[in-house]
């Protein structure tokens, strides 16, 4: 067939140019250096790819944080066995940015308490996260700071997670909730004007936990101490759930 790829076999686009390694079988849709199934060395094409997916293992990342006063290296794997919410943002000295930012972070003994690791991240610099982190919040900075700030300036985490803006050079307001085991439980991205509630992030995890313990599912709105639901048709318990609770929702 003209222009199939020697590779990929039928159907695939690439054409006989093709660098997509064995196995992609142009899942890529054509794009001659596959962003999917990359390989040492391999040049990703000129738009963006993504590789987060909820239920999937969250991309690798490593980068230099500013973290507890200083330059730190921080990776994915630094917080094996904790749940993580990695948020991202657009940029430092801006306007809402330093509200969930401070937000985040006051809330972070919270989080510590449920063994969940908050990290903040954009494609600052990491001088420029050290000045922002060391400015008085009076004076639109986040000191005192209680949380990692990653550095993002390559864009190359924010893509791959799948909320990098081409066109402005920053990243949408992007939340991830990252089990102990590396799978992505939650994502959420959002325009740049509206900032996040820290809360409903809590409750997120607080819910995706206790699923995960009791094998119930939590209904809208649950919070700790709230009835959950038995993801069982004809359990007599579902059954008084929908009575009791979801009838009361007129």
């Amino acid at each position: 067939m003209e222009g199939e790829c020697p590779k990929c076999g039928p159907g695939c686009k690439c054409g006989p140019d093709c660098k997509c390694p064995p196995g992609c079988k142009g899942n890529c849709g054509g794009e001659k250096e596959c962003p999917k199934f990359p390989l040492p060395g391999m040049p990703f094409p000129p738009k963006q790819f993504c590789t987060a997916r909820v239920l999937e293992k969250a991309p690798y990342f490593e980068g230099q944080a500013w973290y507890d006063g200083m330059i730190q290296n921080i990776k994915l794997c630094d917080y094996k066995d904790k749940w993580i919410v990695l948020f991202f943002y657009p940029f430092d000295f801006t306007f809402v940015c330093p509200t969930e930012i401070c937000a985040f972070s006051d809330a972070s003994d919270n989080f510590a308490k449920i063994n969940t690791q908050i990290i903040g991240a954009s494609c600052d610099s990491i001088f420029v996260h050290r000045e922002f982190a060391l400015r008085e919040r009076k004076q639109g900075g986040v000191a005192p700071l209680k949380i990692p700030l990653l550095a993002d300036n390559t864009h190359e985490i924010a893509k791959k997670y799948g909320c990098y803006i081409r066109k402005q050079g920053c990243t949408f307001r992007a939340t991830y909730i990252i089990d102990p085991k590396g799978i992505i439980r939650h994502i959420s991205i959002n325009d740049t004007p509206v900032g996040r509630s820290v809360d409903e992030v809590m409750r997120l995890v607080q819910a995706f936990q206790f699923t995960d313990e009791h094998g119930d599912v939590c209904p809208s709105n649950w919070k700790p101490g709230r009835k959950a639901m038995k993801p069982k048709p004809g359990d007599p318990e579902l059954k008084k759930y929908f009575e009791d609770e979801l009838a009361k929702q007129k």
